[in-house]
């Protein structure tokens, strides 16, 4: 197995890109435009100016003025139909302005791989046929808390067998005794999705802050670089600070919340979406 090393820092922002960002951030500026260019973008199929005023609340002339300017820069485009003047969002800028964010704030920069300070007495293995009471357990556990998982129930045996991935199963011993476990699951049958998977990481109940999540990790990513496993992907509920911090020692960053993304107990709940990629694709 590799020895991960840290990966060298990316290029500071260009000043062209810079130049850009900043032009489209001081156009954000004045509220109404970002009002606007939200009533443009969740509207199908466009609005017209005069459409746009009113549920605005501004002067047609106004409003005709913030197009304008939110056209300059590309976030919106237009064209006349008839008398009027239909307003359309520039799909591209659902893309480019979140990553305009995520440049300035230094997200899409390379990350150190893993936690380089895991303890050295926690062994991580392979996952054995003696383990699955142990990891069983220590899933239930993990259900008891409330943030850790959507289930309510343990799953059985057979269906984790069925689901995580062989290669990629781990344990972590401490004092000879099962008290983690990592797995990955693959996200889908098609072959074009055939790099990408779910993780999870569960730590047994009175051994968090111990540095076994770390240990874990460490082994869930770097197995899953020499195994070609090319991106990781993990939902975490937002209570679960920990947890959305460890995987970002990992080098996974946030890509979103996923807002009442399902129910627990009767409950909506919110997701915390996160994504790590390999260094060596």
């Amino acid at each position: 197995m590799t020895t991960p090393t840290s990966r060298p820092q990316a290029p500071s922002l260009s000043d062209a890109d810079a130049a850009t960002y900043a032009e489209w951030f001081a156009c954000l500026a004045e509220p109404t435009r970002v009002r606007m260019l939200h009533a443009v973008a969740t509207a199908p199929g466009g609005i017209t100016v005069g459409a746009l005023a009113g549920a605005l609340g501004v002067s047609q002339s106004t409003c005709s003025h913030h197009v304008r300017k939110l056209a300059d820069v590309g976030f919106v485009r237009t064209r006349k139909e008839g008398t009027a003047t239909l307003v359309t969002v520039n799909a591209a800028c659902c893309v480019g302005l979140p990553h305009a964010a995520d440049a300035v704030m230094g997200l899409l920069a390379p990350r150190t791989c893993c936690p380089d300070d895991v303890p050295v007495d926690v062994a991580v293995r392979a996952l054995r046929e003696e383990d699955w009471e142990a990891v069983r357990r220590i899933y239930g556990q993990g259900i008891d808390t409330g943030i850790a998982t959507f289930e309510t129930t343990v799953p059985s045996r057979e269906s984790l067998d069925a689901k995580w991935l062989p290669g990629h199963r781990w344990v972590a011993e401490l004092d000879g005794q099962v008290v983690g476990w990592a797995a990955a699951t693959q996200v889908s049958t098609r072959e074009v999705y055939s790099g990408v998977a779910e993780t999870s990481i569960y730590v047994a109940d009175g051994h968090q802050g111990r540095g076994i999540g770390k240990a874990l990790i460490r082994r869930q990513v770097t197995a899953a670089d020499d195994g070609g496993l090319w991106t990781l992907q993990t939902s975490i509920f937002p209570e679960n600070r920990a947890s959305v911090g460890l995987h970002h020692t990992a080098g996974f960053r946030t890509l979103g919340v996923r807002e009442r993304i399902g129910r627990r107990d009767g409950v909506w709940r919110d997701t915390v979406f996160m994504e790590r990629r390999s260094p060596l694709t």
